[in-house]
């Protein structure tokens, strides 16, 4: 349950920082099941078409696999979904979350002034550590797609951190005066200013391998369908999103529903 002592976000500040933006519709809520879930409802309605849904304390946050929660103390996160201004190409729909991704590492980076670096598929770190973690949901209809970005932003230590294996990064761990608002602003900021980037998802993609460094960098997954372990250097992101990786002389991708990061 939430903590009624825990600071609550000045929702109102971030809503005035926005104003020339088309993500100055922000709503607030004390606590929710998912934002994930509030937005997925919400797809496709035209009033909430920019809106960004922030919860102070989620009874049901997730990760991107089954069964991995995403664990928030209140006052200590940035837990919010935000939808797309626009539907999408439905063919368009893997590259959202990279695209959040850079979206995240600027604003993250403009608020706090510490670079945090991108991980397949869906994370940024701090030094070796998560530190922010995308989940993103949509709705078909035929070759249009609405979405939504689900996005949870470590911020401020919390006095009794979760017992998560391994630890998470905070960005009070390196700008300590860093708050919830001005993080949230910039990233919404930041997906303003490369909105139109979505209508070119191998852009996109490109412009995620860059700022992720990610050719030649070394990764090893597991694999769900049988538990094995591949390793093996970076190539580039293939045509889905996968990750194309080098392995032992053969590219071989791995694609985002079938293997985690270890």
């Amino acid at each position: 349950m939430p903590d009624d002592d825990a600071p609550l976000l000045n929702v109102a500040r971030v809503r005035a920082a926005l104003a020339a933006t088309r993500f100055a519709d922000v709503r607030y809520v004390r606590e929710t099941a998912s934002t994930n879930d509030d937005a997925a409802a919400l797809l496709g309605d035209p009033s909430a078409a920019g809106a960004t849904l922030v919860a102070e304390f989620q009874t049901a946050g997730r990760g991107r696999k089954p069964g991995r929660a995403w664990i928030a103390p209140p006052g200590t996160s940035l837990l919010f979904t935000t939808i797309l201004p626009n539907a999408i190409d439905t063919s368009a729909l893997w590259a959202v979350p990279f695209w959040t991704a850079l979206a995240v590492a600027d604003g993250v980076e403009r608020a706090a002034g510490t670079r945090v670096a991108l991980r397949w598929p869906n994370d940024l770190d701090i030094g070796a550590r998560k530190a922010a973690g995308i989940l993103c949901v949509s709705r078909i209809a035929g070759n249009t797609a609405h979405a939504a970005c689900g996005v949870g932003v470590n911020v401020r230590r919390p006095d009794a951190a979760p017992s998560v294996d391994p630890p998470p990064a905070y960005l009070s761990d390196v700008a300590p005066d860093v708050a919830r608002e001005r993080v949230l602003d910039e990233i919404l900021r930041a997906m303003d200013g490369i909105t139109g980037l979505l209508a070119r998802p191998h852009d996109v993609a490109r412009a995620w391998e860059s700022r992720a460094e990610l050719r030649s960098r070394s990764y090893r997954v597991r694999l769900d369908a049988d538990g094995s372990v591949v390793e093996g250097r970076a190539v580039r992101l293939g045509a889905d999103g996968g990750l194309v990786i080098d392995d032992r002389g053969r590219e071989r991708t791995i694609h985002l529903a079938d293997a985690r990061v270890i």
